[in-house]
């Protein structure tokens, strides 16, 4: 399954210079926050992919413009093609706007969805805005990841854990990737393309 993710900047390659041939036939498409609402209704339809989305810190139009096509996935759980996607959104708590939690409300969001998880039997996918906690994070407020992240990682094992917030520029997309235990923790400003395979956890 060829999986699309993006985040943080609107790319060129996706927007006014598109060219679906570019990404072969992608089959989901994931979207880590601050990017505008357009951007991913365009995505979603011109792809015609499924799009899930968390909002970022600076994602403020969502509420009043959602993009249209697209599922939000707030602190909630879905399913597709027999994979799991957990969502997270927002970053750090830094100057009180929205979706800023501290580390103990991220806690118990992570906990109250702890029944569903179970119930689904695991998670595959974890989006999320920020980062964990000293896995591709900064040391200023806002960039701070979440220690709430890497309990999840450690107690549920997902194949993948994509986050954006963090802009940094890649010369090779293995610089994008850290394995943290079995999971591959994935910066996707911009965007990012990989393919998962539907029975393994590679």
């Amino acid at each position: 399954m060829r999986v699309l993710t993006v985040s943080d900047r609107v790319e060129p390659a996706l927007y006014d210079q598109f060219d679906p041939l570019q990404f072969g036939r992608v089959e989901l498409i994931l979207a880590c926050g601050d990017l505008p609402p357009e951007y991913l209704s365009f995505l979603s339809d011109r792809l015609n992919a499924p799009l899930y989305f968390v909002r970022g810190n600076h994602d403020l139009r969502y509420d009043v413009r959602p993009p249209g096509g697209c599922t939000h996935l707030a602190h909630d759980l879905a399913e597709f093609k027999g994979k799991n996607i957990l969502g997270l959104e927002g970053s750090r708590w830094y100057n009180g706007g929205p979706h800023q939690y501290t580390e103990q409300e991220m806690y118990w969001k992570i906990q109250r969805l702890r029944p569903r998880i179970w119930w689904r039997k695991g998670v595959d996918i974890v989006i999320t805005h920020a980062p964990p906690r000293h896995i591709h994070d900064a040391e200023d407020r806002c960039h701070r990841g979440f220690k709430s992240f890497r309990w999840l990682i450690e107690k549920y094992s997902p194949t993948y854990f994509i986050h954006g917030h963090i802009h940094a520029n890649f010369a090779d997309a293995s610089q994008r990737i850290t394995l943290y235990n079995r999971t591959r923790v994935i910066n996707t400003y911009g965007y990012y393309v990989f393919d998962m395979a539907a029975d393994s956890n590679a």
